[in-house]
């Protein structure tokens, strides 16, 4: 049912895409508050780097949350390797892998990696959308799939507010933030 309803997803939203006129950049940092599930809160900070015009790109950010009423912090960053292949003007067909990492206070490290498939587009000058599907895997921990849907409106070419929700049997991560695209 989660994969049908991804591909639905995916599916709906390249012809939407497809109006806008506005090139996607690679090549950003942002500043997040994050919420996890409702039980955890905090803040990150995420870039990419496009490479050129080959259409990779790489990426990484790094987090800090607390769990709500206790004294444990998570501490994580992932690391990556993207690609973005022109569908259209404004349509990309991604695909990235990425390490991932996790020092959970009092109960060690999490490693892991996380393989996404997806379509990034701009629906106009100023407002973008990304649908993704993840599967996220590690040595401490049982795979899941999981869904990130997320979207960017631009004051100007430069700045933006960005938004984002992943969603998966291990639970719901909500993301806003402020990037700086270039």
């Amino acid at each position: 049912m989660k994969r049908s309803l991804i591909a639905l997803s995916l599916a709906a939203l390249l012809p939407l895409s497809a109006q806008a006129d506005d090139k996607l950049s690679y090549t950003w940092i942002e500043g997040d508050y994050i919420n996890v599930d409702g039980d955890a809160d905090g803040f990150g900070v995420r870039g990419s780097f496009e490479f050129g015009q080959s259409g990779f790109y790489g990426f990484g950010g790094y987090n800090v949350v607390e769990i709500d009423n206790t004294n444990i912090d998570v501490d994580s960053f992932d690391i990556g390797l993207g690609y973005a292949h022109g569908l259209s003007k404004n349509v990309d067909l991604l695909s990235e892998i990425s390490y991932l990492n996790a020092d959970v206070d009092g109960f060690g490290d999490l490693d892991g990696y996380r393989a996404s498939v997806g379509v990034r587009g701009s629906f106009s000058p100023n407002f973008e959308g990304t649908l993704k599907a993840n599967y996220v895997d590690g040595d401490n921990f049982d795979g899941d799939f999981t869904a990130t849907i997320g979207a960017q409106y631009k004051f100007t070419k430069t700045w933006g507010m960005v938004g984002e929700v992943e969603v998966g049997d291990g639970g719901e991560t909500y993301l806003v933030g402020l990037r700086a695209s270039f």
